[in-house]
C-alpha cells in the first residue's frame, strides 16, 4: 500500500473533523439537515473526503432498519458519523450510499 494524501476541498464553506481540521465535505454536499446522532443534530451528505470506513453491520434506527457502517476520519481515527450501505424499507432507499457527518464532531475550516 502506498502513501494516502489527503483530499483538499476548494469551497466557501468545508466541514473538518472537530479534532485535527482535516476537510471532510463540502457545505453543498449537504442533502439534508434533518437527521440526529449520538451527539446531536446531524446531516446527509452526498459525499465526502478523507475518511475510513468500518465493518458493515444492521443497526435499528429511528427510521428503521439499515446496514451502516461507522466512518472515521483518515488523519486522526475519530469516529465523525456512519454511511449508509442498505435501507430495507422502501422510503429509506435514497439514504443508501450516502454518508452521516455529526455536527457537534465537525468545525468550519476556511
Amino acid at each position: 500500500m502506498g502513501l494516502a494524501y489527503n483530499v483538499y476541498l476548494n469551497s466557501k464553506r468545508i466541514y473538518g473533523c472537530k479534532t485535527c481540521k482535516t476537510h471532510l465535505a463540502d457545505h453543498d454536499e449537504i442533502i439534508s439537515r434533518n437527521f440526529r446522532g449520538q451527539h446531536g443534530k446531524a446531516y446527509l451528505f452526498n459525499s465526502v473526503v478523507n475518511i475510513q470506513q468500518g465493518e458493515a453491520g444492521e443497526r435499528n434506527m429511528t427510521t428503521g432498519r439499515h446496514v451502516v457502517r461507522d466512518i472515521c476520519c483518515r488523519q486522526c481515527k475519530e469516529v465523525v458519523g456512519w454511511k449508509y450501505d442498505r435501507a430495507y424499507e422502501s422510503t429509506e432507499k435514497y439514504k443508501e450510499g450516502k454518508y452521516i457527518l455529526e455536527q457537534e464532531l465537525l468545525c468550519q475550516v476556511n
